[in-house]
């Protein structure tokens, strides 16, 4: 059986602008990921914290969304 690598999820410094945006979840997560890619992030990085923000109710996406990436 393969090791599984364990990504942690950190704070960017990616600066995604939400603020007066539309509030809808999959809207949030579609604009965090893209700004992720073009970020320079990698594709487990990026899965981990979609796993995560998707585990919990929409408070829970915020504060991910928050906890991985400056909202302006």
């Amino acid at each position: 059986m393969a090791e599984e690598k364990i990504i942690k999820l950190e704070q960017t410094g990616i600066k995604v602008k939400l603020i007066g945006e539309d509030g809808n979840a999959f809207y949030i997560l579609g604009k965090v990921q893209s700004a992720l890619r073009r970020g320079g992030k990698g594709k487990e990085f990026i899965d981990t914290f979609m796993k995560e923000a998707t585990s919990g109710d929409y408070n829970h996406l915020l504060a991910t969304v928050m906890e991985v990436v400056d909202v302006m």
